[in-house]
């Protein structure tokens, strides 16, 4: 059993911007950061930053109801949302500045959202700051816009528009700016390159992203439905993880900027994979909607002692450490051959891999004995039967056959 008093030894405190977070755990703008009750009992529990709900010069309402989710095999794998509030900025400020007053250790992070007017973005820019926030995120990415009001996403969209919003922001700025990246975009990358060229200190990355989570069938209506009615909304949640996890290694292989990752965090597991693509803090929103603020220690309690067991002592050494393993199609060894093997003890003959590799692999499985049997002259090593198996019974292993012209 690994040594507890070893694992504190792991440091997980990280420099973000400048700025010294006790570790790399941030919750992200949503919910849970709605009022400064809520933060303060996050901060208390131990998260070491926060992203303050959308604030703005505009307030805006939130239609009821607004939240809607995915369930896949009795799981609740993504939500969608179609919150629109806006906080009104101005009363948000006595709350910023009672925060830090607070908890001065912790990391406040207010998320600002403007129109294209640049005494819009400054004004609030400098009122935040004399209010105390640490740090403040440019909201450039909400899904949840109006072509009336140029805010979100339909900035962040374009490049030349997320360039001088950022622009207008650094003038002002006396402290770190960070873009926040919308994913519903052709080239992620394009927009991270322009919010660099702006002046950004950092990107997190990334929102939501835009779909629509269902319809109820009885009823006939998209989802959520308010009278009847919906709109195209904000997807959080697991199921977009790999999207949020090719967003951030794009931007960390085209631009220097340190990276806040954020999108389908739910465990540990997660953080120490956005960690690896290039983020050095990470945000959670969605799963502390569904379990609360406990999930900090599991958070911490599972990143450090993963660090210990790898024998390493502090995050900042694993950011970006599999970022050169990441290559175009092309480059990808062709002669590497592989077959799976079946592990007797772990299968329970129900059969899923026959059937999957039957009718949409190449019909190289059959069933000897009760267990399967891998034809290895059909198998194309393609690890259909590993993903379908719940038990883990199959596994793929290195062939001394090279058959990858087959």
């Amino acid at each position: 059993m690994r040594d507890p008093i070893n694992v504190k030894k792991v440091d997980l405190s990280v420099k973000f911007c400048g700025l010294e977070f006790e570790n790399p755990f941030i919750l992200s703008s949503g919910p849970p950061t709605s009022n400064a009750e809520k933060i303060g009992r996050a901060f208390e529990a131990g998260w070491a930053g926060a992203v303050t709900k959308v604030l703005g010069s505009k307030p805006r309402p939130d239609p009821h109801p607004r939240i809607a989710g995915l369930h896949y095999g009795g799981k609740l794998i993504a939500i969608e949302n179609i919150e629109s509030v806006i906080y009104p900025l101005k009363e948000w400020l006595p709350k910023i500045t009672e925060l830090k007053k607070k908890y001065p250790e912790k990391i406040l992070i207010p998320n600002l959202m403007g129109g294209a007017d640049p005494e819009i973005w400054q004004g609030m820019i400098k009122d935040v700051q004399e209010a105390g926030a640490d740090m403040i995120e440019l909201n450039l990415s909400c899904p949840l816009t109006d072509e009336v009001w140029a805010v979100g996403a339909i900035l962040g969209q374009n490049p030349d528009l997320t360039r001088e919003a950022t622009r207008l922001a650094k003038e002002v700025a006396t402290v770190p700016i960070m873009v926040k990246l919308t994913p519903n975009v052709t080239d992620i990358t394009l927009i991270a390159k322009a919010a660099e060229r702006g002046g950004a200190d950092a990107i997190s990355a990334i929102n939501t992203v835009q779909g629509l989570i269902g319809i109820d069938l009885e009823n006939m209506e998209p989802l959520p439905s308010v009278r009847g009615i919906s709109s195209f909304g904000g997807i959080s949640g697991p199921a977009i993880k790999p999207i949020s996890l090719r967003c951030v290694a794009q931007i960390a292989k085209t631009t220097k900027l340190p990276i806040s990752g954020i999108g389908g965090i739910s465990k540990w597991e997660d953080a120490v994979e956005f960690f690896m693509v290039g983020a050095s803090t990470v945000q959670l929103c969605t799963s502390v909607m569904l379990r609360g603020n406990r999930m900090i220690n599991e958070l911490k309690d599972g990143v450090s002692s993963y660090l210990y067991k790898k024998g390493f002592g502090s995050v900042k050494e694993i950011v970006g450490c599999i970022l050169s393993k990441l290559k175009s199609q092309e480059n990808l060894d062709y002669s590497y051959w592989v077959l799976p093997a079946v592990d007797a003890a772990r299968c329970t003959k129900c059969e899923l891999c026959r059937v999957a590799c039957q009718d949409a692999g190449y019909a190289a499985i059959k069933i000897e004995g009760d267990l399967p049997k891998i034809d290895e002259e059909k198998c194309n090593a393609c690890g259909l039967c590993i993903q379908v198996c719940p038990h883990g019974a199959l596994l793929l292993k290195p062939s001394l056959s090279n058959k990858s012209n087959k």
